[in-house]
């Protein structure tokens, strides 16, 4: 039998544990899917927006794999020095696959980051979607305006939360902490700002369009800005996904504000330089405004400096610039991309290949690509795994690991404790009149997952 540990339940892990209990080189094989988060799914559950069911829908199919006899979901363990060492974690499995992900985001590097009412959008998003990790709150409290910096798919999302009613937030799974902040927000004006041009942002024509289907909200673009990009006129030469949103910006652009409730307006060719405080210095100053550089093309896919400035109020700043892996406890990384040095999928130690030790997912190849860019990826790694099974196997291994988890002091949530999750937050949601609502802390989660049933 090979025996293999998957660290990390989102797509990346369950597609790697898909793989190998699909193929039909090892006759046996079984898998356990560890996380730190007592819930499977990743940003699946805790990154993909409340608002986009379609999406969170693909739960389903990553659930029919953690149900598969030869799966077996054990959450709440921690890798590492506050939990297992990655050393005794090694020894209970012929081999290891690591898809943690990148857990932290980019900083913009600017004075005035600091300032209270500036967050990253990870955090945000955190908070609106209860992972239990989220410690804070009161983002909307006190604004009028909101700035994102940034013009990925993840600062479409964040936009387009800041700007819904409680109508359409009250069906989704949403934390009613956050749905009752929300629902009290007076943020009407948002300003999405990217640093280069319209044919180089990165959100999806998709995503972008769902911000001009929003109630009693309108989307402003400046012609004048568009205009600088100097293939918004000549699109031709662009990708087809970026000649779309091209057009649905043309569109946007040519359309006069009708004086809607809420305004979102998108923004080119600027980038922050400063956030400024909107008071005293001292602990606890605000941000009130931040203060962006106008850039053109540089003729070689970036931008340049003009020297022209231009301060955007706003009582709330959210970056969203982009994810970053971070090092993992027993394991090399690449601290300039990111990433965990690998060939293959197979970790490289100081230039070797490491026995039994893999990985998949973005600590794999970095932040890119979307949820289905994680079957090749994890499909690669397992066909070096396989590869080296018939080396694997000949290690004798120790007891089942879940008795040494819990012999080291470890409690996992199994998937009965997840199940019982589930029921905990149908049960809520029913109490407050909406459908499935998100248990938002460790406490409450696992409190559920000791009800499980035998």
């Amino acid at each position: 039998m090979l025996r293999v540990a998957v660290v990390g339940s989102g797509p990346s892990g369950v597609y790697t544990a898909q793989g190998l209990v699909q193929q039909s080189q090892v006759p046996e094989v079984r898998v356990d899917v560890l996380d730190r988060l007592p819930c499977p799914y990743g940003l699946v559950r805790y990154g993909v927006a409340p608002d986009h069911e379609k999406i969170k829908s693909l739960q389903n199919n990553l659930r029919a794999v953690l149900e598969d006899e030869r799966v077996r979901f054990l959450g709440g363990v921690r890798i590492g020095p506050d939990g297992l060492p990655a050393a005794r974690l090694r020894e209970l499995y012929h081999a290891v696959v690591y898809c943690v992900g990148a857990a932290t985001d980019r900083h913009l590097g600017v004075p005035g980051e600091e300032l209270a009412g500036s967050w990253s959008a990870t955090e945000f998003v955190s908070w609106y979607s209860a992972h239990p990790d989220s410690v804070a709150d009161g983002f909307v409290l006190g604004a009028r305006s909101a700035v994102v910096i940034g013009v990925g798919n993840v600062a479409v999302d964040v936009t387009r939360i800041l700007a819904r009613g409680t109508a359409e937030l009250s069906p989704t799974d949403m934390p009613q902490a956050a749905l009752t902040a929300l629902a009290a927000s007076e943020v009407t004006e948002i300003s999405m700002v990217g640093r280069r041009g319209p044919s180089q942002a990165r959100f999806t024509t998709k995503e972008l369009r769902e911000l001009g289907a929003l109630p009693d909200t309108e989307v402003i673009v400046d012609p004048r800005e568009l205009e600088l990009d100097p293939q918004y006129n000549e699109p031709s030469g662009l990708p087809a996904a970026n000649r779309r949103n091209v057009e649905v910006l043309r569109g946007w652009a040519a359309t006069p504000p009708r004086g809607a409730a809420r305004r979102i307006r998108l923004r080119f060719f600027l980038r922050p330089v400063e956030l400024l405080g909107d008071g005293e210095e001292g602990e606890g100053r605000r941000v009130g405004a931040v203060r962006f550089e106008r850039t053109v093309p540089d003729g070689h896919g970036g931008v340049t400096g003009t020297g022209q400035y231009e301060d955007i109020d706003a009582q709330l700043v959210l970056r969203s610039v982009g994810y970053r892996g971070v090092p993992l406890d027993g394991l090399p990384f690449d601290a300039e991309h990111g990433t965990v040095p690998h060939l293959a999928g197979r970790v490289v130690r100081d230039g070797t290949i490491a026995p039994g030790e893999y990985v998949a997912g973005w600590i794999k190849r970095g932040p890119t690509g979307v949820i289905g860019t994680n079957r090749p990826c994890a499909k690669e790694t397992v066909t070096s795994l396989l590869e080296d099974a018939g080396m694997l196997v000949r290690r004798e291994l120790p007891e089942d690991p879940l008795v040494a988890l819990r012999a080291a002091g470890l409690t996992p949530v199994e998937w009965a404790g997840w199940q019982a999750i589930e029921r905990a937050e149908a049960e809520l949601g029913a109490s407050l009149g909406r459908g499935v609502v998100k248990l938002p802390d460790w406490t409450s989660l696992l409190a559920a997952a000791r009800t499980a049933r035998p």
